[in-house]
């Protein structure tokens, strides 16, 4: 089994994230607070709560190496928590949103972090230090509708996004001041803030959960209409594929390696996908196991069993939990997949841990090392 520990930290799990050495975790327990739980003798104890929200956290993020925690909430306000003693002490971001916060990531430089919102805009923060806050400057009148995730490069300059419009987009997001021109990065550094490097109208539907390789190769990002979406040589001539699957539609990626990503979302239970030695992306299996087997003509019955629940439910006003479906969805995670976090640590050249959290309360820590015919895939 992948899972090699769960852990019941609430009845729902907004988002989660993990300090630098994987002995804390900080989430949101659905509400307008980040608890921080630690580590001690096998036993997790909560030993901080963030009060400064006023509405649901829907975003946190915890930088490695300065040990900052960085959240994003529904209240249109984000906070940079830094720990000074045994109190986390909040800094406030300026964030100029007239809609609800969304997603927050660090850069991998740890100098800015991004956020995405629900007024069609992202905003790139970064820190003056003659005022004590942090500011930000907006990319404004790109996005149609919310963004729904945000991704960096490991370039430090490049900025990927999804949205409910159902488009993915890379940005650059060079400050004056902030990045230096890097000889590496070629052109990219020459860019302008705010500069659309690319435009991907793969999806018909929502698009969530972006992310790039290790490399920063290729860009990976997934669609409400069950498909998940892969781009290569990102820039004036990309590369497209993507993989169409029978199940629930995904709500985030994380790459495990240039070849292996894993999908989490509505389905309960993560997919594992991988590209062969032609560079062809395909569905492997999924990561936990199944309640129940699945037959094809089960299958094929399923959406006319589920109008029949549905149409109970509506016409008696109650569940209709009774009825045995078609398959039962996850195994260890019980509802939605919302959030996965790599725990490898830095500078480590194989990822083969990661957590998810979800809906049902839970994080559960995942192990690939023992998956023998996912090894091909982990180099």
């Amino acid at each position: 089994m992948a899972a090699v520990e769960v852990h019941q930290f609430a009845q729902c799990i907004t988002c989660h994230a993990w300090s630098a050495d994987r002995s804390m975790i900080a989430f949101c327990p659905n509400n307008n607070e980040v608890h921080i739980y630690r580590l001690s003798q096998d036993k997790w104890e909560k030993v901080h709560v963030l009060q400064k929200h006023d509405q649901i956290v829907c975003g946190v993020d915890w930088s490695a190496r300065s040990n900052r925690i960085v959240t994003a909430s529904h209240d249109r306000n984000s906070y940079v928590w830094n720990q000074e003693g045994s109190e986390w002490v909040p800094t406030l971001v300026i964030l100029r949103l007239n809609r609800a916060a969304l997603c927050v990531q660090w850069s991998p430089k740890e100098n800015k972090f991004a956020v995405g919102s629900g007024a069609k805009t992202v905003c790139i923060c970064y820190y003056e230090q003659d005022n004590n806050w942090w500011v930000s400057k907006l990319i404004r009148k790109r996005h149609d509708s919310s963004v729904t995730s945000v991704a960096w490069h490991p370039n430090n300059i490049l900025l990927a996004t999804t949205s409910t419009d159902g488009k993915c987009r890379v940005f650059s997001t060079f400050i004056k001041g902030v990045d230096t021109r890097d000889s590496k990065a070629g052109s990219v550094s020459d860019s302008k803030f705010g500069e659309q490097i690319v435009q991907l109208d793969l999806s018909f539907s929502w698009a969530f959960g972006v992310k790039w390789s290790p490399s920063g190769n290729t860009l990976a990002y997934v669609g409400h209409n069950s498909m998940i979406y892969f781009v290569d040589d990102v820039g004036p001539s990309p590369l497209a594929q993507n993989v169409a699957f029978r199940d629930l539609p995904l709500r985030d990626v994380l790459f495990i390696s240039e070849k292996m990503v894993i999908g989490v979302g509505f389905d309960c239970n993560p997919m594992v996908f991988a590209a062969d030695e032609r560079g062809i992306w395909s569905f492997i299996r999924f990561l936990g196991e199944r309640k129940s087997t699945l037959s094809g003509s089960r299958y094929s019955s399923q959406f006319s069993e589920a109008f029949g629940k549905f149409y109970g439910q509506s016409k008696n006003g109650a569940s209709n939990d009774s009825i045995e479906p078609s398959r039962s969805r996850g195994g260890i995670h019980e509802n939605c997949i919302s959030c996965i976090m790599s725990l490898t640590e830095s500078g480590s050249s194989r990822k083969t841990r990661f957590s998810t959290s979800g809906l049902d309360g839970k994080v559960v820590v995942w192990d690939l090392e023992n998956q023998e015919d996912l090894s091909g895939y982990l180099t």
